[in-house]
């Protein structure tokens, strides 16, 4: 069996991958350098949404941190099962909340992520563009509770958290939601701790919510940033609701009639988005997120 050779590369292409190598390794040492003098905190790192950090084994980013070591870094990814090869950008949820502990890191010399509600009409693309940053290292995209019971292509956890009328009410009445609202019949809320747990690692927290529910988030948390998504026009607001062949004549003019309603609620909020292109409002929410997080 003959193996198929490398690709041969020409020499321009060679000059760009040992520029492009060397520029990654400078990212890197300035990264370190930074982490060791303490003037950047190890979350503030595996947040770097920089390739070149992204790709850095865990290992190198662990001996950089003051007191740890090579020794001792060896021993705490063995505890938490962090592979030695193991880069940051392959790091799980669970390892991330183990390093936390491990390393003792509390508020003191951690900033928390900003936290984000977001809202706008039906239709505008608010699901768009949190796809767009679910994979994001500096964002955290939160799951609501709901008491509607799990579409056939839903996943308890991962789409929503399902729960029954009775453990909502429950939730409610010991305060664990930072905003909950009643939408089509089922009710919606926020939980409080894996929002607060998640910004504590100096993740930047995005929640996707009802006009309703943005209502309460002022007497939940001051420091939360609202921000309306707008369509580029209410022509193509009307497009897009009144494009589904499936609805009846009353139940497209109940949907336009609701996203007037929405529209109107704009004022509300810190900051307007017009969603022209998914790509450009998901960097304007990263840099109002950091903007507001040096505030």
């Amino acid at each position: 069996m003959s193996l198929t050779p490398p690709p041969q590369l020409s020499a321009e292409q060679r000059a760009r991958a040992s520029a492009a190598g060397v520029q990654a390794r400078k990212e890197r040492a300035l990264l370190k350098e930074r982490i060791s003098t303490g003037e950047l905190n190890i979350f503030e790192a595996i947040n770097d949404p920089r390739d070149s950090i992204q790709r850095m084994r865990v290992v190198e980013l662990l001996t950089a941190v003051p007191g740890v070591g090579s020794k001792r870094a060896a021993l705490l990814m063995e505890r938490i099962a962090i592979s030695p090869s193991r880069r940051i950008a392959g790091l799980g949820d669970k390892q991330l909340h183990a390093l936390r502990r491990e390393l003792s890191v509390n508020k003191s010399n951690l900033d928390n992520g900003a936290l984000l509600f977001m809202s706008g009409p039906g239709g505008v693309g608010k699901s768009t563009i949190t796809s767009v940053l679910r994979d994001h290292p500096s964002f955290w995209i939160s799951i609501s509770a709901t008491t509607r019971s799990p579409r056939t292509n839903e996943r308890d956890g991962h789409d929503y958290y399902f729960l029954s009328d009775e453990k909502f009410d429950e939730m409610i009445q010991q305060g664990e939601f930072l905003e909950w609202a009643e939408f089509a019949g089922a009710r919606y809320g926020t939980p409080r701790s894996p929002v607060e747990q998640w910004r504590s690692l100096g993740k930047h927290v995005l929640l996707e919510i009802e006009i309703a529910g943005a209502r309460q988030v002022r007497s939940a948390d001051s420091s939360a940033l609202l921000v309306f998504i707008a369509p580029p026009s209410w022509e193509e607001l009307v497009s897009r609701l009144t494009s589904r062949g499936t609805d009846s004549p009353e139940r497209r003019a109940a949907r336009l009639a609701l996203a007037q309603e929405e529209m109107s609620a704009s004022v509300e909020f810190d900051h307007i988005l017009v969603n022209s292109k998914v790509e450009e409002v998901a960097a304007q929410l990263l840099s109002l997120a950091t903007a507001h997080n040096r505030m």
